[in-house]
């Protein structure tokens, strides 16, 4: 094996421990790629959807992958046709104008948190660990999890609690919160699994996932971030060029599917009196994709997941 083959064998191996990509065939034929096209990865993670699009371009093809976190870089593959950009997504137009390219083929979002921030520690993102209370995936950059405890109100939080997580005691957790950090300020996941074990009903793994999704989405503007990029797509893609978005939450998923039904910038008043103007989109798949039975029997991680395909008329 050549020392090119053997470094991105070695890639991929440490690519497939990182992250397990979701609906990873459907999402890469709702690209409808075109060897010589130009695509768009904005959630590299361990490079398991760009590796595929990767091998369905030919020499001219070009892929731009986007990820925020640091340690994704260790996963990308030798290839001169992958142009990687370290930032977050929600700064699409302005690095593709950066780089000189305009109306791309394709762009894929998968917005799920890769198994390797799960996985790391550190981190913060997992229950399962102790930890400090972090859940940033730039870590350059921005507010954690413990400043969002400490510093919120208890109606901020019950909002952030009720809206991301749905957690059905937001209020009683968000005064519990509020009272905690009065005697001591959350540090640690330990900090606040002490605060969320009494309030927990039923299944407790459940509720506290539930917590610790909707910290994360507050820490990293998930919701705002997702309609910043949506809004820049008919400026990204060439007419024709196909939208794929694969989301874990359903909020995401209705934010999705009401900016490929109406396009951007449509108000609720303009529906009430008719004015609606039409999607700048065409739906390629009017129902949500789920994954397979087998496919959720394999990751577990899937089983929230739906893509949507849209194409720029």
């Amino acid at each position: 094996m050549s020392t090119l083959n053997q470094d991105n064998h070695d890639t991929r191996r440490q690519a497939d421990q990182y992250h397990v990509p979701v609906l990873l065939q459907e999402a890469v034929e709702g690209l409808a790629i075109v060897p010589n096209g130009t695509y768009v990865d904005c959630t590299f993670g361990g490079g398991g959807h760009s590796r595929a699009i990767l091998s369905k371009l030919g020499p001219k093809g070009r892929l731009i992958a986007f990820d925020q976190d640091a340690d994704a870089a260790a996963n990308l593959p030798n290839d001169q046709r992958l142009l990687f950009i370290p930032h977050n997504f929600r700064h699409l137009l302005r690095f593709l104008r950066l780089h000189n390219i305009i109306g791309v083929q394709g762009v894929l979002a998968d917005l799920g948190v890769s198994s390797h921030q799960f996985d790391e520690a550190e981190r913060g993102f997992s229950f399962r660990y102790d930890a400090p209370l972090d859940m940033r995936m730039d870590r350059r950059s921005g507010q954690t999890a413990a400043d969002v405890l400490n510093t919120y109100s208890s109606e901020k939080l019950q909002q952030v609690l009720s809206e991301y997580g749905e957690v059905t005691n937001a209020r009683t957790l968000a005064q519990a919160i509020a009272q905690r950090r009065q005697v001591s300020p959350f540090g640690t996941i330990n900090d606040l699994l002490q605060v969320l074990t009494p309030l927990s009903k039923g299944n407790p793994n459940r509720y506290y996932a539930q917590v610790f999704q909707a910290l994360r989405m507050e820490v990293n503007e998930e919701t705002a971030v997702l309609k910043e990029m949506l809004a820049q797509l008919p400026q990204v893609l060439a007419p024709g060029g196909r939208a794929v978005v694969i989301t874990f939450h359903s909020l995401e998923d209705r934010i999705v599917k009401q900016f490929f039904r109406d396009g951007p910038g449509q108000k609720e008043e303009d529906v009430i009196y008719g004015t609606r103007k039409s999607s700048p989109f065409e739906l390629i798949n009017k129902k949500a994709i789920e994954p397979t039975k087998e496919e959720i029997a394999r990751n577990s991680r899937a089983r929230s997941a739906r893509l949507r395909i849209a194409a720029l008329k």
